[in-house]
């Protein structure tokens, strides 16, 4: 193994490291996104249904 002075870091290395860091903030902003968007979709419907479940009572017919 060649001897390199501490503190040093091969460009390659740390291209490796800046990438993967990278892949991980892309991943992490792609799940924010389909969590939020499932989010958004489950509060929609659950409104829905109390709008519904209201509009039934109001009509006497649940």
């Amino acid at each position: 193994m060649p001897s390199r002075p501490r503190g040093t870091l091969a460009v390659e290395t740390l291209l490796k490291v800046v990438l993967a860091l990278v892949a991980v903030l892309l991943a992490l902003r792609i799940v924010g996104i389909v969590v939020g968007w499932l989010v958004r979709t489950l509060l929609l419907v659950l409104v829905v249904a109390v709008a519904v479940l209201v509009a039934l009572r109001l009509l006497d017919r649940l």
